[in-house]
């Protein structure tokens, strides 16, 4: 069951008071970040309830500095006696570690005033919603699946998951800031069977901020179920080299690579193929790729009203406490801008661009707020008539990037196109390339960017891939 919610001035209590004994054991900065997080989820199989988890987390971290030492610690215990332990274990280790120049809390002027209300990231009607009717969903988007056609009669189920959360963070340089956030999604898992027996599976899903922003179970079900369907009969096709559209789904990790190239500390440890690269080419004229921590949507819901909700990678502030901001990484297939926390920054004689994340203990790392590839102005399907014959890839699998070298080869699965038509399903291929050379040999954008999560690109066009195939 969920742990009894503390109110916000007890967490913020509780956060003061771990900070201020750390400074007084000996720290010579500190940092405090407490969590507080609620989590549902169900599963349905063939109508009837599988799984049904509620459970409820809390806990407190801590950071210190001693000069250029630094330590972390954590608890899941608000006891005295733990926090006691907490800040000892802190200061402690901190004392004993290696001195590192580049480490410490960013600068006071950086640190700014928030107004996470203003970002809409919380709805208390995730949390209300009756458990009673979450189950419904997950057996209507299931149900709605295996009615569609009479060769889907099995399933991996419909699921129903929300999660809210609470963070506040307060350091020693003044900062202190807080914000919620609320989730919730469902999804179809449909399993299709041809006359020879053969099997495939796919999925589709919803997800927002607030339960009114839910799309219908109905046409979530069916929408899972098509693109089932459409994998019967899959085969091979021979090596070739072709030119390759890539799914929304699929597109966004080939995006995806470009913050990892980008990110700061790959940058100063000249593990990417992006070192040594800013201002200079590494895409086609058509590509510009933002982060954008700030970004706020307005929904229109079936009933006619707007609503305002923050993107799923939207927050007032990042790990450290600085504020969000929007950080185009590549303008017109020029190189404008790595992405740092505080501590790769510094490394790098560059400013932090605000996307530090961290967990409860440990160093910041590097994360993204809402990614995206900017769209273009074709649509999926003028995109893929354009094409007399390659791939539509609709799903990859492994890990097969090197962000030094930019090699790529991945697993794949899609449809073959023949004439500017989507002709059959195909898998057990691999597509193959250099992301040096994908990334200039973008041909088309389509214009169907939709935020399903906190990444996102529309259909891509790729020049040049090798297929092998049989």
């Amino acid at each position: 069951m969920p742990t009894e919610t503390i109110a916000s001035t007890d967490l913020k209590l509780l956060a003061s008071d771990v900070l201020a004994r750390a400074l007084k054991a000996g720290a010579t900065d500190a940092e405090a970040v407490v969590y507080e997080g609620d989590e549902f989820s169900t599963r349905v199989r063939l109508g009837q309830v599988e799984t049904l988890k509620e459970s409820g987390s809390r806990a407190v971290g801590l950071r210190v500095f001693i000069g250029q030492r630094t330590a972390s610690t954590s608890s899941s215990d608000f006891s005295p006696e733990s926090v006691a332990r907490l800040v000892e274990g802190a200061v402690t280790l901190a004392r004993i570690t290696s001195e590192d120049p580049f480490v410490g809390l960013p600068h006071e002027s950086e640190f700014r005033q928030h107004d996470a209300a203003a970002q809409h990231l919380y709805f208390d009607d995730v949390n209300q919603q009756p458990p009673a009717d979450r189950i419904r969903i997950a057996r209507e988007v299931e149900a709605a699946s295996l009615a569609f056609d009479t060769r889907i009669q099995n399933s991996g189920g419909g699921d129903f998951d929300t999660a809210t959360s609470h963070k506040i963070l307060i350091n020693s340089r003044g900062f202190l800031g807080e914000y919620r956030r609320s989730y919730c999604g469902f999804s179809a898992q449909p399993i299709a069977h041809d006359e020879q027996g053969n099997m495939q599976r796919n999925y589709w899903y919803s997800s927002a901020r607030t339960t009114r922003l839910l799309e219908d179970p109905v046409a979530i079900g069916q929408e899972a179920a098509r693109r089932t369907l459409r994998r019967l009969g899959a085969r091979q096709v021979k090596t070739q080299q072709a030119p390759v559209v890539f799914s929304p789904e699929v597109a966004r990790s080939i995006i995806g690579n470009i913050f990892e190239a980008a990110n700061g500390d790959a940058i100063y440890r000249h593990a990417s193929f992006f070192a040594d690269m800013l201002d200079r080419r590494v895409a086609g004229e058509n590509v510009t790729i933002i982060d954008d921590g700030t970004l706020v949507f307005d929904h229109a819901t079936p009933g006619g009203t707007k609503i305002k909700a923050g993107g799923f990678g939207t927050a007032p502030f990042d790990g450290e406490g600085l504020p969000t901001r929007r950080t185009v990484l590549i303008e017109k297939g020029i190189l404008k801008s790595y992405v740092t926390n505080t501590y790769t920054a510094r490394k790098l004689g560059i400013a932090s661009t605000g996307n530090a994340s961290r967990g409860l203990a440990g160093a910041p790392g590097i994360g993204a707020g809402n990614f995206f590839l900017q769209p273009g102005n074709q649509t999926p399907e003028q995109i893929i008539a354009n094409v007399k014959s390659g791939l539509y890839v609709t799903e990859v699998m492994g890990f097969g990037v090197n962000l030094v070298t930019g090699d790529y080869s991945q697993g794949a699965a899609g449809l073959w196109i023949e004439n500017g038509e989507l002709a059959y399903p195909v898998e057990e291929i691999t597509i193959a390339g250099n992301l040096k050379d994908m990334y200039q040999n973008i041909s088309a954008i389509g214009n169907d960017l939709v935020f399903r999560s906190a990444s996102a690109a529309p259909t891509l066009r790729i020049e040049g891939m090798t297929i092998a195939g049989s």
